[in-house]
């Protein structure tokens, strides 16, 4: 999972990822869930996080930690969860092989 982030005298964070595959290896419908479920909150404990998305804390733990990992959300000195934008756009390209070499 290697997503790296780009902010040179960008105003907006971006993540590039390596290719579809990791891109949706990253952001699968598990971790989109609580990518949704902490927009617009404050920090959220883990349990409270599992409760909201109707979720087991162990499998929540290992997808939020995959996402503090590649620095898609942070985790605070308490240990609560935090998206620290006001939202995630996901904009992705597919392009014939020929055209993706070239690019």
């Amino acid at each position: 999972m290697k997503a790296a982030a780009r902010g040179k005298g960008d105003a907006v964070p971006r993540f590039t990822f390596t290719s579809g595959e990791d891109l949706l290896r990253t952001l699968n419908a598990n971790r989109w869930s609580l990518l949704e479920a902490l927009a617009g909150t404050g920090p959220l404990g883990l349990r409270e996080l599992a409760r909201r998305v109707d979720r087991d804390v162990k499998g929540v733990h290992t997808d939020a930690t995959a996402l503090v990992d590649c620095g898609l959300i942070n985790k605070t000195e308490a240990g609560a969860l935090h998206l620290p934008y006001d939202g995630v756009h996901v904009e992705f390209e597919v392009r014939a092989e020929a055209e993706a070499q070239a690019a």
